[in-house]
């Protein structure tokens, strides 16, 4: 029989904010739009420097933090629940979502047009940034704003033995008890409606493109109606999964949608522009690591171009709006493993497969240009970003087929990332979850179908952009909770590491002396046989 329960205190609170939100934009979404802008505005400009300067912090503190000794801390006892490879599937796909196969191969003509530092409008040195900033936005500075959560988060359960995996759960060291009371309740609420404002950016960008697809495959026209069949279909999909669980529903979703990701990749990189994509690749990542600095701190005081609220911090808040989901998601599927190869799975793989999208995709969108094959950014200027998609994949060998793997892929990578996050949601908003147990399914299902009505609604009201405006919002609460987080984790672990790393250690070698027994009763049986024969021989 099930033990677990609803949390009714956080289920109604999430609601209500999130009713706050629906209402007056479905009413009047221009005012609604325009109002929720002029907080961004304030936001970005009083508070940018700060989002710099805790990203670029942050990812130094799991660098000190994977080589140090508390790098070798266990989280949890035995092994890890799930293969490396499909660990890491189930962290990037829900991380990441269609964005990735959205911005992979359309980001870099907004820089190549548009470029920071005051260089010239597609100029070769704007090439050369353009291909580069995507792989720094979706690299090791994003990947270290999701893993961070994930430490305090795991320690927390694994270690100190708490028994859920919410935000407050990870603050108990600064804030005692009160993580049980209103603080905590508050901790927990902003971050459930943070990641509503970033799952609705994902879809915003995921549904246009696909009704782009379908529009170019089956010459529907695309309207509204298109655009809401295409998110109840989701929906759907969504719901099913989610009955299934993490195991047989989330993991298998993950695992393929992984493999479909890298063969559409290999397949542009053997038949697509391979010696562009290798040469760009590679200087890429020379003036990445040679402006790393630079670009994680450019605010562009005096010029005021506006590069960085556009696109850094933007991104800055995205991923800040998502990671204490993606931190609740990788410790919990995270028992097992180092607080070493928690960190180095996510910086190292997670990179890594964004930047898979950009050297390939991108590189061979900005090849179709250059070589003036296809128009991309005249189809970018006048038709939008999902018309400019299509037109560089149905360029490739065999396009028609590229395009319809493209879009599965796509649709999937939302997917994953929908059914993780209403995995979450229903997981923070339950009580009295046993160890690796589930929230009940119902409840699963039904914060997917939350997620998925809430963009409807927006969609109908043309919401979505507040609602995009509102996830940087909602993200900067979360800036100072994911630094509280971190600040109760050093406290805890500086207390306790002479203690766990004796537990560990007395552990390991009670496994080893266990399984040794049965060899030593063998090898005494072996040697009673071979006295005995000796005996008779004798």
């Amino acid at each position: 029989m099930k033990t677990n329960t609803i949390d009714k205190q956080i289920l109604a609170i999430a609601l209500s904010l999130v009713a706050l939100l629906v209402v007056p934009i479905l009413i009047n979404p221009k005012q609604g739009t325009a109002f929720l802008k002029t907080i961004l505005d304030f936001i970005t400009g009083r508070f940018g420097p700060l989002y710099l300067w805790a990203c670029l912090g942050i990812f130094g503190f799991l660098l000190w933090l994977a080589f140090s000794k508390y790098g070798k801390i266990k989280l949890g006892e035995g092994n890890p629940e799930f293969s490396t490879f499909s660990w890491l599937a189930l962290i990037f796909t829900a991380g990441i979502g269609s964005g990735i196969m959205y911005w992979g191969i359309i980001e870099w003509a907004f820089y190549y047009t548009s470029p920071p530092y005051n260089m010239d409008s597609k100029s070769v040195e704007a090439a050369s940034f353009a291909s580069t900033y995507g792989m720094f936005h979706w690299g090791f500075s994003a990947w270290a704003i999701y893993c961070v959560p994930s430490i305090p988060i795991a320690y927390a359960v694994y270690i100190k033995k708490q028994k859920s995996f919410r935000l407050s759960t990870a603050c108990r060291g600064i804030i005692g008890d009160r993580a049980d009371g209103l603080l905590g309740k508050v901790i927990d609420v902003c971050f459930m409606f943070g990641l509503i404002g970033g799952i609705g950016t994902s879809l915003a960008l995921g549904t246009p493109l696909l009704a782009e697809g379908i529009h170019h495959i089956f010459d529907v026209e695309k309207t509204l109606t298109l655009d809401l069949s295409i998110v109840i279909a989701l929906m759907v999909f969504f719901s099913i999964c989610l009955y299934f669980g993490l195991k047989k529903g989330l993991k298998l979703l993950s695992d393929w949608n992984l493999y479909l990701y890298v063969a559409i990749a290999v397949f542009i990189f053997i038949f697509g522009p391979t010696a562009f994509i290798i040469a760009s690749f590679t200087d890429s990542v020379g003036v990445l690591f040679s402006n790393f600095f630079r670009m994680s701190l450019y605010t562009d005081p005096v010029g005021k171009s506006g590069f960085s609220e556009s696109w850094t911090l933007f991104y800055w808040g995205w991923w800040f709006s998502y990671a204490p989901f993606t931190g609740m998601f990788a410790a919990r599927i995270s028992k097992g493993r180092t607080i070493k190869m928690l960190i180095l799975g996510q910086l190292i793989g997670g990179t890594l497969g964004c930047w898979l999208a950009f050297a390939i995709f991108g590189n061979t969108s900005m090849f179709f240009e250059i070589s003036g094959l296809v128009p991309v950014i005249e189809i970018l200027q006048n038709e939008g970003a999902p018309a400019a998609i299509i037109a560089s994949l149905n360029a490739l060998p065999l396009g028609g087929i590229v395009v319809v793997l493209y879009l599965l892929i796509a649709a999937i990578f939302l997917a994953t990332t929908v059914n993780s996050a209403a995995y979450t949601l229903a997981d923070v908003a339950s009580v009295n979850l046993k160890e690796g147990e589930e929230p009940v399914r119902w409840y699963r299902v039904f914060w997917g179908i939350v997620l998925t009505s809430i963009s409807i609604i927006l969609m109908y009201g043309d919401g979505l952009e507040a609602l995009q405006t509102l996830s940087i919002i909602t993200a900067l609460p979360l800036v100072f909770i994911i630094l509280l987080m971190i600040a109760s984790f050093m406290k805890w672990v500086r207390v306790d590491y002479a203690s766990v790393m004796l537990e560990q250690q007395n552990s390991v070698s009670e496994t080893v002396s266990k399984e040794k027994v049965p060899e030593i009763k063998k090898g005494k049986q072996r040697i009673g046989v071979k006295r005995k024969t000796l005996a008779k021989i004798d």
